[in-house]
């Protein structure tokens, strides 16, 4: 059982490994009880960024930040897609302005400008870079063609396989669909 000045320890110790940032829930899961969440945002020692969404200010920032809470914005189910997962390898020379993420379920949340909610039906295999749910890098190349120039796509290719991002079939497999 955790106690006291001991809770912030734990949630210190969450947020280091999600990018400085912790939810309620895994709080709650990790012994935390919910109310001290706000105590310690009244205190300094946490930032309310959302609805059981806090940030612990004492985590050196990271590139990632943004990605992670993009996700933990949306919740459960979330994913990079498209052009947010060239940005995460900084391929095809893309910095869009908002951050794209996916999600196979409805979802309302009050989202911040620089998040963009796509609905997708079908269902999308994932994965994880640098801790982060996201699409494919071979699938995100291939999204999105008719939205970057080809040329662009197959010089991201091409660097991401150099960089172990693709393996050979999923190289082969972008090749071909951006030759299409």
């Amino acid at each position: 059982m955790v106690t006291g000045a001991k809770y912030r320890d734990v949630v210190r110790e969450i947020a280091l490994d999600r990018y400085g940032y912790v939810t309620t829930r895994e709080a709650v899961e990790a012994g935390v009880p919910a109310v001290e969440l706000p105590k310690l945002a009244a205190r300094g020692g946490l930032r309310n960024i959302a609805y059981g969404l806090y940030r612990v200010p004492d985590v050196p920032p990271t590139r990632y930040d943004q990605f992670a809470e993009a996700l933990l914005r949306v919740g459960e189910g979330a994913y990079l897609h498209g052009e947010s997962v060239l940005a995460l390898f900084g391929l095809a020379d893309v910095n869009p302005r908002r951050i794209k993420v996916a999600v196979n379920r409805r979802a309302r949340p009050k989202l911040p400008a620089f998040i963009e909610l796509t609905r997708v039906t079908d269902q999308v295999r994932t994965t994880l870079y640098e801790g982060l749910e996201a699409q494919p890098v071979s699938d995100a190349i291939l999204e999105c063609r008719g939205r970057i120039e080809t040329e662009r796509l197959l010089v991201a290719a091409k660097q991401a396989r150099a960089e172990g991002l693709l393996t050979t079939a999923e190289w082969q497999r972008v090749r071909k669909g951006l030759r299409a």
